[in-house]
């Protein structure tokens, strides 16, 4: 774990829309990072709803269609914070998991020019997923970090632009 040298990402979100998706697996686990993530993302000012998907494998479509236009048939969200635990097992699975969630979900914010707040665990055992999940006593947030880094972006995407 990281955890050192983290940056403050705060900031004023007031008026942003994010949609909060997680995975179902390892609920236990999970309920910490959508908790983390509602309140960053409470703190900073925005709105926010949570959504529910089968795993990880779920996520970017999830998110491409919260992020879409409203008038598209999208939920016209200014950025995404996608949640999801996925745990090394004694199969290639995880890789392939892994890699088809990162590599979706950086096309999901490239292509809609969104945010895309990553909290995807990918661990070598539950232990690491529960260090990082944000439960009381844990040493790291990520749902909370994830929630954070998208709303950070969306503010300075907008600077950006102008």
């Amino acid at each position: 774990m990281s955890g050192a040298g983290a940056p403050d990402l705060t900031v004023d979100a007031s008026g942003l829309r994010v949609a909060i998706i997680a995975g179902s697996w390892h609920a236990e686990i999970m309920q910490h990072l959508v908790a983390g993530a509602k309140e960053a993302v409470s703190a900073a000012g925005a709105d926010f709803a949570s959504f529910t998907v089968a795993g990880g494998f779920e996520l970017p479509l999830a998110a491409q269609v919260a992020l879409s236009p409203r008038e598209s048939g999208g939920g016209g969200f200014d950025a995404a914070v996608c949640l999801g635990i996925v745990i090394r097992g004694g199969t290639p699975h995880f890789e392939y998991i892994s890699s088809a969630v990162t590599d979706g979900l950086a096309r999901v914010q490239l292509d809609s020019g969104k945010p895309v707040g990553f909290g995807v665990l990918t661990t070598d055992t539950e232990q690491q997923a529960i260090d990082r999940s944000g439960r009381p006593g844990a040493p790291e947030s990520k749902g909370r970090e994830a929630a954070e880094a998208a709303l950070h972006l969306a503010v300075t995407a907008r600077r950006i632009a102008g």
